[in-house]
């Protein structure tokens, strides 16, 4: 069965979700359908490591709109289907099933999969990935028989299951490869703070540590075996160590790209009428002097379906937002603005023995990025150095008497 979309959406998470708003937001009055691989209407991902794993939302309540949403936007919902192929010149994609869908514009926004061990036991019963619901149901079906827990990665999934585990009363080990948790995104301070943090809680947070392999015991987890022999037992192993961009049709149909598929400032994709956003999407960022990156983040995915938006109706902007994130373990929120990938000097605002501080972020004298611990009206007031590309007194930036506002100056930018 062929059908038809003028614009077809592949991919149902946050990007998907948010080009679908916007569009009817815009008045754009042909047809919209977003094909998603899971059973389930577009729901937030970032709960699935806090609030839906500990028990404290149900799903209804992590739905970004709910189903009567999208039925009175005449938006249709073909979920259960995933998109194997991509035929540009015909304007039609192909699913699993077999089915044909065409389009006027295509707007892919299929995120990415975990990224899985490769060792031996790396497919057995108890080892887990958390993507989706249905990788979180698994793991809440299995706690009721769960005491121990192994969690390879020490990113920000990681470590945030793993306050939630422990806050359910399991014996929670962490196992990084990498000589500190957070290495990729944040500087060491943060990262020895969230280690002192954790191992307060009761975890077990091990450092520089490689895994051999899984252990199996009548097919199921039973330990995670290390360089050197030693064997961490557990009853339920969890990997969080990235994703790999779900972005495969799209390199088969010819679209330029690598660590995801290229788009200019506007998403579009080297291939005619078909546009990129969120995870998969690999951009030049003006808050990564310009490289190509990718940016797991919902700011990222629903600012540039804006922009993707914008340039299907006919009233494009291109895509500049500053990147945000935030993470959630235990009693404290972290809030970062900007990208400290590059910096040459990290200041400590504040004491991190209050358990409320920041760190700014500073290249060449110019504040970049901003990673705040229970401090939001440094994240608030931050972004306008950020934005500002503010050069600020080094002195001043690490005296919490000091407002960042007042560090903004003349350069126009609200914080």
């Amino acid at each position: 069965m062929t059908t038809h979309s003028d614009v077809l959406i592949v991919g149902a998470g946050h990007g998907g979700a948010q080009a679908a708003i916007a569009l009817r937001q815009r008045k754009f009055a042909g047809s919209v359908a977003i094909v998603g691989e899971e059973p389930e209407i577009p729901y937030e991902r970032p709960p699935l490591s806090k609030d839906y794993l500990a028990g404290d939302k149900p799903f209804e309540r992590i739905l970004i709109r709910p189903a009567a949403f999208w039925e009175e936007r005449d938006v249709t919902m073909l979920t259960g289907r995933r998109v194997v192929s991509v035929d540009p010149a015909g304007h039609v994609v192909t699913t699993a099933d077999g089915g044909t869908i065409g389009y006027g514009k295509l707007i892919w926004a299929a995120g990415g999969h975990a990224r899985r061990l490769s060792c031996a036991g790396h497919d057995l019963i108890g080892v887990h990935s958390v993507r989706s619901r249905a990788d979180v149901d698994r793991m809440m079906g299995e706690l009721a028989t769960t005491t121990r827990v192994c969690v390879i990665g020490g990113g920000y999934i990681g470590l945030e299951a793993a306050a939630v585990l422990t806050k359910l009363g399991k014996q929670v080990t962490v196992l990084e490869a990498l000589d500190r948790v957070l290495a990729r995104v944040a500087g060491e301070p943060l990262s020895r703070f969230y280690e002192a943090e954790h191992r307060a809680h009761g975890v077990d947070v091990r450092l520089g540590t490689v895994v051999e392999c899984i252990e199996e015991k009548d097919g199921r987890a039973c330990g995670v075996r290390l360089a050197g022999g030693e064997i961490v037992p557990c009853e339920m192993v969890i990997v969080g160590i990235g994703i790999i961009p779900a972005i495969q049709p799209l390199d088969a149909a010819g679209a330029r790209g690598g660590n995801g598929v290229a788009v200019d400032e506007h998403g579009r994709t080297s291939l005619p009428d078909i546009f990129a956003l969120g995870d998969c999407a690999l951009h030049a960022n003006p808050y990564a002097d310009g490289l190509p990156i990718r940016l797991e983040s919902v700011q990222n995915a629903n600012d540039l379906a804006t922009a993707v938006v914008r340039t299907i109706v006919g009233d494009p902007e291109p895509y500049h937002s500053v990147p945000w994130f935030w993470s959630n373990q235990y009693d404290l929120r972290l809030q970062t603005v900007g990208l400290s990938t590059g910096h040459d000097q990290a200041i400590l605002r504040g004491d991190t023995a209050s358990r409320s501080f920041s760190l700014v972020y500073l290249k060449a004298g110019t504040v970049i990025a901003l990673d705040c611990v229970n401090a939001t009206k440094d994240y608030v007031q931050g972004k306008g150095l950020v934005v500002g590309r503010i050069a600020a007194d080094p002195a001043q930036l690490a005296d919490p008497s000091v407002s960042l506002k007042s560090l903004v100056g003349d350069a126009g930018v609200s914080a």
